[in-house]
């Protein structure tokens, strides 16, 4: 199927993002031969700054094949943000409710007709002390296995050095200039789980092909090592809940 058509939001979109991204960011891409000229697809991106839509998406327009992310749906309620949103036709996420399968179906959906969608598989900005990927979610591998679709997985870094994740003060850093750096790698290799059970083990594995690949890709972006072992931040959390209470009984 022939790639989707970029319409008006998506115009309107790029009109109000490129200008000030041209501005105050150099850029430094690459891989974009890796994405695909036609048919659904998958996006696979590492998250370390709230502006990394902005630098992703800025790479992915500039591709052709314009994603559809999956966006937290308070953010759909922000006022022309939501309209921005609805427009360009982002996917809203539901967390915890009873309609928090809607995004998996409109994913698939949207796989299925012939459109990329992008995932932030960590679910949320990193908490690795060292901004690495951490462990990742298996949102990602569930409609890949389904929908049988390549899975390009993208590395990015320089947005967080112009606004840190979490920064009390000081959160816009943009003079210097900053480098924004997107590299998009080859497919995943996820046929060895196609046809099985996707059992909480199997899609744990490929999950984990998914963030192998995206790491890479960063080592190779920042030319450093990636810890041996991705962060997790729910065994981390559940760790200082242990020494907390084992402080509390002294």
């Amino acid at each position: 199927m022939s790639r989707r058509r970029i319409g008006f939001w998506s115009r309107l979109a790029a009109v109000i993002a490129k200008p000030p991204l041209l501005v105050l960011f150099k850029r430094d891409w690459r891989g974009m031969g890796h994405i695909p000229a036609d048919g659904g697809f998958i996006t696979a991106v590492n998250h370390h700054s709230y502006l990394d839509p902005l630098s992703y998406g800025h790479f992915q327009y500039n591709s052709g094949r314009v994603p559809r992310l999956l966006a937290k749906a308070a953010l759909f309620k922000v006022p022309f943000v939501g309209m921005i949103l609805r427009g360009t036709g982002q996917i809203p996420v539901y967390r915890e409710t009873n309609n928090a399968l809607d995004a998996f179906r409109a994913a698939v959906d949207a796989i299925q007709c012939g459109e990329c969608v992008a995932f932030y598989p960590e679910g949320t900005l990193t908490r690795d002390p060292g901004m690495w990927p951490m462990a990742g979610k298996t949102g990602v591998a569930r409609v890949a296995l389904l929908t049988k679709a390549p899975v390009i997985p993208v590395a990015q870094w320089g947005a967080n050095l112009a606004m840190p994740p979490y920064a009390k003060e000081n959160k816009f850093r943009f003079f210097p200039r900053k480098t924004l750096k997107v590299q998009a790698g080859p497919p995943v290799d996820l046929s060895r789980f196609y046809g099985l059970e996707p059992t909480p083990e199997v899609l744990r594995e490929a999950t984990e092909a998914v963030m192998a690949a995206i790491t890479e890709l960063l080592e190779e972006v920042r030319g450093e090592q990636a810890p041996t072992e991705p962060y997790d931040h729910r065994n981390a959390r559940e760790e200082q809940r242990r020494k907390a209470a084992g402080e509390a009984t002294k």
